[in-house]
């Protein structure tokens, strides 16, 4: 292994590595909290302020006919069972975000009811910092499986699985905790 020096001299030994380069060269610094970075312009070779901002991102509730709201089983990490959702692509409103990510997730086609909030504690999401917005929505059909998707169920508020990724056990007590009591 030849690791590069900050002044740019290389270490051909691990033992002649100080342990913040050997750190920073395996890539296990804790990862950065910091606001702005610089970085050098490439057309004039000053420094240039570049900001880390949160990724913004949207969840979906599917109440489906019948009771139960949609939750999907990801086949990508995190793993878990989650609410349909995902990144808000550039020149694309929440809501059209939310109404794409339920169609390719569960192939159903959604009616957007409410918003229920939108979550941004850094730690929700371990890839990244993301905020989301959780909308309520209604959908007719079966769901099925698709793109992050590895399987789909149909739950009432009792019958929820254990392991939910992400945030999404607050948001559903969030979103069970706003609706009105069903009659007996």
């Amino acid at each position: 292994m030849m690791v590069v020096s900050p002044s740019g001299g290389l270490f051909t030994r691990l033992n002649q590595i100080p342990p913040k380069t050997l750190a920073t060269a395996l890539n296990m610094e804790k990862k950065s909290t910091r606001v702005k970075d610089h970085i050098t312009c490439p057309h004039c070779g000053k420094p240039v302020e570049r900001y880390r901002n949160p990724l913004p991102t949207v969840d979906i509730i599917i109440e489906v006919d019948g009771g139960g709201i949609v939750l999907i089983k990801r086949k990508t990490p995190p793993y878990g069972w989650a609410l349909p959702g995902g990144f808000v692509n550039y020149g694309e409103s929440l809501e059209q975000a939310a109404v794409r990510e339920a169609k390719e997730e569960t192939s159903l086609d959604i009616s957007i009811v409410s918003g229920l909030g939108a979550y941004s504690d850094p730690e929700r999401d371990p890839r990244h910092h993301t905020i989301t917005f959780v909308f309520v929505a209604r959908a007719e059909g079966r769901p099925r499986a698709a793109d992050d998707a590895a399987e789909i169920g149909v739950f009432g508020q009792d019958s929820l699985p254990e392991s939910l990724a992400f945030d999404h056990g607050i948001i559903l007590r969030d979103y069970f905790n706003s609706r009105p009591p069903t009659p007996c």
